[in-house]
């Protein structure tokens, strides 16, 4: 499994990017916005999912772990491909994505192409427990454990930490960051917190 790819843009297309490694060629598919921000000769640093099917092995890249995330659990979906998947993300980021999942907004996902009413419903219905849910909370907004949020907490437990503690730290750390904030922003940033409890 290819997770990661960093080398030279060697040839910058349509849908995809050809990056250059120690002599070799990756064809990566990418989004709009990746393509956006690169250019021919530039270094790049990609988090990527390799897709297998009978036929064909393909290479898709992000530009953060959040997108890859969101990338491979749009893939866990019935009647969503890596196509399908990469054009959602297109047109939405991953907190765009969460915040339309958690107010049951059905018409932000009818802006992809491909997707009308009964299919944005369905995935709402199918993605409400698979990502990062927004909840009222006070002061502000807060990410529910159970998405993003649980990804983090478990990672702490798995160094070492309780995990109580682990969710103590990370609800305070998600209080000062936002709800905005994704799990790699949020893990980072316990980490440091509880470095510093050391």
């Amino acid at each position: 499994m290819i997770s990661f790819l960093s080398g030279t843009v060697h040839r910058i297309a349509a849908d995809h990017l050809v990056v250059l490694t120690h002599g070799v060629g990756r064809k990566v598919h990418v989004t709009p916005d990746t393509l956006a921000g690169t250019r021919h000769g530039a270094e790049i640093e990609l988090v990527t999912s390799l897709v297998v099917r009978e036929d064909s092995m393909t290479l898709y890249g992000f530009g953060t772990e959040d997108e890859n995330h969101t990338f491979e659990v749009l893939l866990s979906i019935s009647g969503i491909g890596p196509r399908l998947a990469m054009a959602i993300l297109s047109v939405m980021g991953p907190d765009e994505l969460a915040a339309a999942i958690t107010n049951q907004d059905a018409n932000a996902l009818t802006r992809v192409p491909g997707i009308g009413k009964k299919g944005a419903s369905r995935i709402i219905l199918e993605l409400e427990n698979k990502l990062p849910k927004l909840t009222a909370a006070s002061p502000g907004p807060t990410l529910s454990f159970g998405g993003g949020n649980q990804q983090v907490v478990d990672a702490l437990v798995g160094l070492g930490w309780k995990e109580a503690q682990a969710e103590d730290v990370v609800a305070d750390v998600v209080k000062e960051t936002g709800a905005e904030a994704g799990p790699s922003v949020v893990l980072k940033a316990a980490l440091k917190v509880l470095g510093a409890k050391r």
